[in-house]
């Protein structure tokens, strides 16, 4: 016999173990779990229990194999386990890895939870099905990993990335979320008579590191004044002494900084200088630098690659790199001579910076903010959690 549901709502809500990454180490997945398990609306909406999925504690540790990472992973699927017996939950949410060495320790993750009968939503913060998906243990793998459950992607874009194993009417959209910085102004001031570019991420080849070097060339051939802010850390891809010599060898020394990693206060505060932000990474999911860089309201000039295109417009708050359809397969390469014209067109054009710059805040604040994703988040799982409810003989309504 179906129950009101606000009757039924007094006695209980509906049960929810989220299995996620939470800080340390600190990345873009691991921020939204913090976020989640923070959240006020998400927290009243559900009976909300936890689990950390994270087994390292540090970032360079992230995807990393071993003997005692090995261990560490067995203890974690023991709690997991365990969690599930406890709770009971009326739906298991979980954001496990796409592709490579990572997917297949959380495929054993996702195997388990289904033997255990649980209804399960995976959140996906990054790609790579579709550069896996015709390898045939991976297709395998992947046609039992996604079958009978509903999943979140962070764009539209990147339904392309796993529409093979999963139906349309199975996906929902989520975009990642930052929390929003006061600034004393709408806009924050920039009084340099030279424009400064940043870049801030890691110096990695696979972020586009020399083709953008390329491109400052380019510009400092054409007798462009720029000052080019490198933000983010040395890594195996590029060290230190490669990136002096590309420097060297490009006669860049004179207009690129390097000032290492920086976090917090530190970081913002080259968002507050900055007039462009650069990303011509190889491959991305949905960067949440360029959501930074949007509320600071800088134009963006970035790949076309992965969900980027849901935070760049093209021609509205930045330029898109590599044509009008996003590139989900890690085959795409930044040009420098488009690189270097995309921002020639706003070094050499405040109005045109000051113009995109205030359509990316714009966007950024209809979004992009904590609130939206709250709400996004809560609806999300309201609509996936209440059929299985009604499937009980419960009604929501």
């Amino acid at each position: 016999m179906n129950k009101n549901y606000n009757s039924f709502n007094k006695i209980m809500k509906p049960k929810i173990l989220f299995i996620m990454h939470m800080p340390p180490p600190v990345h873009g997945a691991s921020m939204v779990g913090q976020f989640i398990h923070d959240s006020k609306l998400i927290n009243s909406s559900f009976d909300c229990h936890y689990v950390n999925l994270a087994v390292a504690t540090r970032l360079e540790d992230v995807g990393k194999g071993g003997w005692h990472k090995a261990k560490d992973i067995w203890k974690k699927l023991i709690e997991v386990r365990k969690a599930v017996k406890a709770v009971k939950p009326d739906l298991v949410y979980i954001t496990p890895n796409s592709a490579g060495a990572p997917f297949y320790k959380d495929f054993i993750t996702i195997m388990m939870l289904k033997m255990m009968g649980q209804k399960i939503v995976m959140h996906f913060h990054n790609k790579g099905v579709a550069t896996r998906q015709n390898k045939w243990l991976d297709n395998w793998m992947y046609k039992h990993y996604f079958k009978g459950v509903k999943l979140i992607l962070l764009a539209d874009a990147l339904y392309e990335d796993v529409k093979r194993y999963v139906k349309r009417e199975d996906v929902f959209v989520c975009p990642n979320a930052i929390p929003v910085i006061s600034m004393t102004n709408d806009e924050p001031e920039r009084t340099d008579a030279v424009p400064h570019i940043l870049w801030l991420t890691n110096i990695m080849k696979t972020k586009g590191i020399m083709e953008y070097l390329s491109a400052l060339k380019i510009l400092k051939d054409k007798g462009a004044k720029f000052q080019a802010d490198f933000v983010g850390g040395l890594t195996k891809e590029m060290g230190g002494e490669e990136f002096d010599s590309a420097l060297s060898m490009m006669g860049l020394n004179g207009c690129c900084t390097y000032y290492g990693p920086k976090y917090g206060d530190d970081k913002y505060s080259f968002f507050c200088q900055a007039d462009v932000f650069v990303l011509p990474s190889y491959t991305e999911a949905f960067p949440v630098s360029i959501l930074e860089a949007m509320q600071f309201a800088l134009p963006v000039v970035a790949s076309n690659v992965g969900g980027v295109s849901a935070e760049v417009e093209d021609g509205v708050n930045g330029y898109l790199l590599g044509g009008k359809q996003p590139v989900m397969l890690n085959t795409f390469r930044p040009d420098a001579k488009e690189i270097a014209d995309k921002l020639e067109m706003l070094l050499s054009d405040p109005v045109l910076r000051s113009n995109m710059g205030k359509a990316g805040r714009e966007k950024f604040e209809k979004e992009f903010t904590l609130e939206v994703f709250e709400k996004r988040m809560t609806w999300i799982l309201e609509h996936i959690v209440y059929p299985l409810f009604s499937k009980m003989g419960i009604d929501r309504d």
